[in-house]
């Protein structure tokens, strides 16, 4: 099990990321938009510094939401493969078997 405040740290920094979405891709756009003026665009980079660090999506670590584990993440079922051999072996997974060959 992960330490209680890195998972409450990364679900932070999930729900700031989800607040900020779509001021940040507001903002990036007008950033990136070269037929706009100089003067604009920078002001958007000034606005998009402002935002906090942790409201940017690649600050999110992902984590298996039953323990927390930070490695061997299954993206699909959003769980650690130590859970997901666990969760198998109690039959708790519909149609997943240990094999055996």
């Amino acid at each position: 099990m992960a330490k209680t405040s890195m998972i409450e740290r990364d679900k932070k920094r999930r729900r700031l990321a989800k607040k900020y979405e779509a001021r940040r891709a507001r903002l990036k756009a007008i950033a990136k938009d070269e037929s706009l003026p100089a003067e604009e665009r920078f002001a958007a980079r000034l606005k998009l510094a402002e935002i906090p660090r942790n409201a940017s999506p690649t600050r999110i670590h992902n984590r298996c939401d039953l323990t927390g584990r930070p490695r061997g993440y299954y993206r699909k079922l959003r769980m650690s493969r130590i859970a997901l051999r666990d969760l198998a072996s109690n039959g708790l997974i519909p149609g997943m078997v240990k094999s055996s060959w």
